[in-house]
């Protein structure tokens, strides 16, 4: 999915396009992956920051709580990019979603991703 934002933290992130999303377990009304059986996934992210000389932090949130996290820093230059991925334990109708932490956003479609899938069920 594509993200868009004019955020400041404490807020999860928001989807503006999705390109790809089989069986439909993504809410792009809430932008929250539901987890549809019990498995390991696998997540990645890369938030682009534009313009903006704050530190931001983005977390993948499980559940309500952060599982994994990246900063993008507060260098003076255009764009800079919050990136990470990670494998997580889901258990059926389980929520993951992202959360910007720190910092304020505002940019654009198509620089910043979402991916999540289920790479073996258990």
């Amino acid at each position: 999915m594509y993200l868009k934002w004019c955020i400041c933290a404490d807020w999860s992130l928001s989807s503006l396009g999705i390109l790809v999303n089989v069986g439909s377990h993504f809410d792009p009304a809430r932008s929250i992956f539901v987890a549809p059986r019990k498995g390991v996934y696998s997540f990645s992210f890369h938030v682009v920051k534009v313009y903006n000389r704050q530190t931001i932090q983005v977390s993948l949130v499980l559940n309500g709580w952060p599982v994994i996290s990246a900063f993008a820093g507060d260098q003076d230059v255009t764009r800079e990019a919050a990136t990470n991925a990670g494998l997580v334990m889901m258990e059926r109708g389980d929520k993951a979603y992202l959360k910007l932490e720190r910092g304020n956003l505002m940019g654009g479609w198509k620089y910043s991703t979402f991916s999540g899938f289920l790479v073996f069920p258990l």
